[in-house]
């Protein structure tokens, strides 16, 4: 399997940080471009052109992140929606090979209420997709 471009959602959380390390590691690996993707989804109570600069510096400081830690070609997106629908688009519109994204490990009501955005991108993304849970993180950084 031949990567060229992999995408990497992140919602800024403490878990996006070691995402962002599986992604790299893979994009430095294969030579694959890594677009790293933020959805900022619609909150009623904030303005819109608030969220905007604020997700901007953050995609920044991980494409800077990204690039220290040897991926050669790193694209950034911003896009606004229903996380899980904007990242399968993104990836459709990119021509992703593989997806890489982290799973907050939500179960029962907070699951039913909330929606898992990982579980619907697992179910309808157009590529692979690799799913990185936070205890696997911790077991990588373990033996490393």
């Amino acid at each position: 399997m031949h990567l060229s471009k992999i995408l990497c959602p992140l919602d800024f959380s403490a878990a996006s940080g070691p995402l962002l390390a599986y992604a790299t590691a893979l994009a430095g690996a294969t030579g694959a471009e890594l677009c790293l993707l933020h959805v900022q989804e619609p909150q009623p109570a904030l303005s819109e052109a608030a969220d905007v600069p604020e997700a901007a510096v953050e995609l920044a400081r991980y494409q800077l992140t990204a690039q220290q830690a040897g991926a050669a070609r790193i694209s950034t997106r911003l896009r606004r929606g229903e996380a899980s629908c904007e990242i399968v688009r993104e990836a459709q519109e990119q021509g992703a090979d593989l997806i890489v994204i982290g799973s907050h490990g939500q179960t029962g009501l907070t699951r039913f209420l909330m929606g898992n955005t990982a579980e619907h991108v697992v179910r309808t993304a157009p590529c692979a997709t690799l799913l990185v849970k936070p205890q696997a993180d911790k077991a990588y950084r373990q033996s490393a």
